[in-house]
């Protein structure tokens, strides 16, 4: 059996039928859900995966797309980015995934989807390679396509005292006068997790800043001082 017919038949089983409308109207996805809920879902696809190794980078890539691009149910490109992140292809993680992660990101094109991509995979791709992705997420945050101008933003989330401040910011900037509410919210999610590190920094950004007043609360959140 396939890598991608053993994904599709472990979601099936796992799926609880009479959630699925509920998880879409949730999600407001065009793409139809299986009710395969999370917990349940991550288990049965790490068996699958262990089941089912892949044998070089190409491979692994290509596996990644095919369930990706052949999704009918969103819990299959919740399986595409399972794999994209699985143990055993860690050293996969270089810059030839970049393509993959683009156009997850662009096709994706929604919060449940991107946000993992941005924070774990493109953020690890440019803790591993800076001098190559931070021009790209520079790029990236004047992009038209929202989704790639969130992904710059959120990138470095999980940096903490590795947060390249710079970077951070002028990955924030092209999107501050954008209205969209996942532009805004991204700006605000940023800041609020290097708050974390370096309140200061943050509160003196946002008072220096003409944000707007989701973003501002977003990112004050936690600093009830201010």
């Amino acid at each position: 059996m396939s890598l991608g017919k053993a994904v599709r038949l472990a979601l099936q089983e796992v799926a609880q039928p009479d959630k699925a409308e509920a998880m879409r109207a949730y999600m407001k996805s065009p793409m139809p859900f299986l009710g395969a809920q999370a917990v349940p879902r991550r288990a049965a696809l790490r068996r699958v995966f262990a089941e089912h190794r892949l044998e070089s980078a190409p491979d692994w890539r290509r596996a990644v797309l095919t369930l990706w691009r052949e999704a009918e149910f969103r819990e299959e490109r919740y399986a595409a980015i399972e794999l994209s992140g699985y143990h055993l292809y860690r050293e996969y993680q270089t810059l030839y995934t970049v393509p993959m992660y683009e156009e997850m990101v662009v096709t994706g094109a929604w919060w449940d989807l991107v946000d993992e991509l941005a924070t774990h995979r493109v953020g690890g791709l440019l803790a591993t390679y800076p001098d190559s992705m931070r021009p790209l997420m520079l790029e990236w945050a004047h992009d038209s396509d929202l989704w790639k101008r969130r992904t710059s933003i959120l990138c470095q989330n999980r940096f903490k005292r590795r947060t390249d401040t710079a970077l951070l910011y002028a990955c924030i900037e092209p999107s501050l006068s954008d209205n969209d509410f996942f532009a805004r919210k991204a700006i605000g999610w940023a800041l609020r997790e290097y708050a974390k590190t370096n309140p200061a920094e943050v509160l003196r950004y946002v008072r220096a800043k003409g944000i707007s007043g989701l973003s501002r609360r977003e990112a004050l959140k936690n600093l009830p001082a201010a």
